[in-house]
C-alpha cells in the first residue's frame, strides 16, 4: 500500500474515534508519556472486591496503586466465562478514561487480548496466564512456592494423614499449586495423602463448601482450598476440623479451625508495574514472581498449631526467600510411581507453568 493512502486510512480511522460515543484509542504511548495526573488504571474482577479471598487481594493492590495518587476504576463479579461481558467491562473502563487496565481472571485473557489489539495504546495486564502482546503483559506470583510451606502447616497437623484440597479446575495452574502442598505435606508427614476435589468454578461459595463437606465426611481432618472463598474454611470449622484459607488472611472466617495461608500481596506487583509505565520501563511481557519478592507469603501461623510447626515453616521460608530452595526438585514421582524429575534436578519454570500431572501422594476421585 502506497504511503499516501496509509495517511489517508489512519486520518480516517482518527476522525471516526473523535467523533464516535465509544471507548477510543488513546494517543501512541511514545507520543505521549503518562503521568500521575494523567493516568487512570481500570481493574476487572471476578468477584467482588470484598469477597474474603481472591478478588479482595486484588483489591488491595488496587488501593496501593490508589495511594500512588492515581486515579482508578474497578468492575466487579464480571463471569470469566463470558468473553463478551469481560470486553464490554473493558470498553466501560475505557470510556471513563482509563488509559491502564488489568483484568485479575484466567478465564479473561482472550477478553483482554482483543482489546489490547483493538486499543494498541492502551496498557493491558492479565493475571495468571503467559500470553504477551506490545501492549499487554501478564503476571503471577508464584504462589506454589507459598503453597509448599502451608502443605508443611497441614503435614504437621493432621492427626489422620488424610487431607482435603478443594480446587477450582483441574488445569496448571491449580495442578503445580497442589503438587507443590502435597510435597510440602510430604516432606514433614510422609505417609499422608492430600485428596482433592475439583469443583469447576472459582466462585462459588455454595459448591466450594459442598466440596469441602464431602471431603470431611470422607474422613480428611486438614482442608486446604483453591477457591476465592472462605466457604470451605467455614465447613472445616462446622465439622471440628482444621483448615488454611487462601489469598488473603482470614483468621476470623472460622477462628477455631484456621491455622495460616498462603496469601498474595498484589501491591508488590501493581504498584511497581504503574512505575513502569510511569518511567516508560514498561514491557509487553510475562512476569512470573518468585515469593522472594514479597508477592506470595504464608500467612502468620494460629495457636492451634501444633508445636515445631513454626520452625518447620521457618527453615525452608528462610531458604525460599533467598531464591535457595525449589520445591519442584527431585527425586520427585508422580502418583502412578513413575520418576518425574530426576534426583538433583531442579524442573524448568516453563514444566512448572504447564504442569498437567500429579506427584506422588494426591488423589483424584
Amino acid at each position: 500500500m502506497k504511503k499516501s493512502l496509509s495517511l489517508v486510512l489512519a486520518a480516517a480511522v482518527l476522525m471516526t474515534g473523535l467523533f464516535s460515543g465509544c471507548a477510543k484509542k488513546s494517543e501512541t504511548k511514545d507520543s505521549k508519556k503518562l503521568t500521575k495526573e494523567t493516568m487512570k488504571v481500570g481493574f476487572v474482577y471476578i468477584g467482588v472486591k470484598n469477597d474474603g479471598g481472591y478478588s479482595e487481594a486484588h483489591e488491595r493492590g488496587r488501593q496501593a496503586v490508589e495511594a500512588m495518587g492515581i486515579k482508578t476504576a474497578v468492575v466487579e463479579s464480571i463471569s470469566d466465562s463470558d468473553t463478551a461481558a469481560c470486553e464490554k467491562a473493558i470498553h466501560d473502563l475505557i470510556d471513563q478514561g482509563c488509559n491502564v487496565i488489568y483484568t485479575n481472571s484466567f478465564g479473561y485473557m482472550e477478553a483482554t487480548m482483543n482489546c489490547a489489539k483493538e486499543f494498541p495504546n492502551v496498557y493491558f495486564g492479565h493475571c495468571s496466564s503467559d500470553a504477551t502482546l506490545p501492549n499487554m503483559c501478564s503476571y503471577f506470583g508464584k504462589m506454589y512456592q507459598a503453597r509448599y510451606l502451608a502443605g508443611i502447616v497441614a503435614g504437621k497437623n493432621t492427626k489422620n494423614g488424610k487431607i482435603g484440597y478443594v480446587a477450582a479446575f483441574p488445569i496448571p495452574e491449580c495442578i503445580r499449586m497442589l503438587n507443590a502442598f502435597t510435597l510440602g505435606v510430604k516432606s514433614v508427614n510422609p505417609d499422608a495423602t492430600v485428596e482433592v476435589i475439583w469443583t469447576n468454578t472459582w466462585y462459588d461459595p455454595a459448591i466450594e463448601k459442598q466440596g469441602a463437606l464431602e471431603l470431611l465426611n470422607r474422613g480428611c481432618d486438614v482442608i486446604e482450598q483453591h477457591q476465592d472463598t472462605t466457604a470451605p474454611q467455614v465447613a472445616a470449622q462446622e465439622k471440628g476440623a482444621l483448615c488454611l484459607g487462601y489469598n488473603v488472611p482470614t483468621p476470623n472466617a472460622a477462628p477455631k479451625a484456621y491455622l495460616t495461608a498462603p496469601i498474595f500481596d498484589w501491591p508488590v506487583f501493581y504498584t511497581s508495574n504503574v512505575q513502569a509505565i510511569l518511567d516508560g520501563t514498561w514491557e509487553g511481557k510475562h512476569y512470573w514472581l518468585p515469593a522472594s519478592t514479597g508477592i506470595a507469603k504464608l500467612d502468620k501461623l494460629t495457636d492451634l498449631c501444633a508445636p515445631g510447626t513454626q520452625e518447620a515453616v521457618d527453615a525452608v521460608a528462610a531458604k525460599m526467600m533467598k531464591d535457595e530452595f525449589e520445591p519442584f526438585t527431585g527425586p520427585v514421582y508422580d502418583n502412578e510411581g513413575n520418576l518425574k524429575i530426576a534426583a538433583g534436578e531442579k524442573m524448568a519454570d516453563k514444566d512448572i507453568w504447564n504442569m498437567m500431572w500429579y506427584v506422588d501422594g494426591v488423589i483424584v476421585k
